[in-house]
């Protein structure tokens, strides 16, 4: 465990270390927004840069590890949104249509998911990283795995699957943007139908939209 400084309280341990430099980290961005810099934190905690830089290899990584430490609230209210879905493509397609309803008003939600983020680039919606966070989205789901055949490859490639396509809709929304049941509808003709175990019926189709 590295104690330099920390303002003359030294954290016990590592794992102390490293929750600190996330409530710095989370202070920092809450005033500051995704622009905070490793020395706004390192002046918070009584420390040298290299010290934060230590536990965390960039700013990236900080505000990364901050993010999703603080977007337990959005998930477990998607827990609960999801409630009752036992359908795996249903409740595909209601998580990508609640994250992306909900991602312009939690700013922690949108540091990891707006375009040009660290989840949501082209280079790494398939990281370690972007693909826990996902594998955390799937865990909240009502659906019991096992008994409509999913071993846990089947589950962290759908993980990869409802990345990909929420990846699609942030970067492009389209023109005009899909909201609500017309996003639904598209989701469920042509996104859940690829998903095993998927029991949605075909849902009435709607005239082409025309680009405004």
């Amino acid at each position: 465990m590295r104690t330099h400084g920390w303002s003359g309280s030294k954290p016990s341990s590592d794992e102390e270390a490293v929750e600190r430099i996330l409530a710095a980290a989370k202070r920092a961005i809450d005033h500051s927004g995704p622009d905070f810099s490793i020395v706004d934190v390192a002046r918070d905690l009584g420390v040298t840069r290299q010290t934060v830089y230590r536990y965390f290899p960039s700013t990236e990584a900080l505000l990364t590890a901050t993010a999703i430490g603080a977007v337990g609230p959005f998930l477990d209210n998607m827990a609960i949104h999801l409630t009752g879905l036992h359908d795996p493509g249903e409740a595909v397609v209601e998580s990508i249509v609640y994250v992306l309803e909900r991602l312009p008003h939690d700013p922690y939600l949108s540091l990891l998911m707006s375009p040009g983020s660290t989840l949501v680039s082209p280079a790494r919606v398939t990281s370690d990283v972007a693909l826990a966070f996902g594998r955390l989205i799937i865990d909240r789901f009502d659906i019991d795995w096992p008994s409509i055949g999913f071993d846990d490859a089947d589950i962290n490639g759908l993980v990869e699957h409802t990345l990909r396509t929420l990846q699609s809709f942030i970067i492009d929304p389209g023109r005009p943007p899909r909201l609500g049941d017309d996003l639904r509808n598209y989701l469920r003709l042509w996104v859940a139908p690829a998903i095993p175990g998927t029991q949605i019926a075909k849902k009435e189709t709607h005239a082409p939209r025309h680009n405004s």
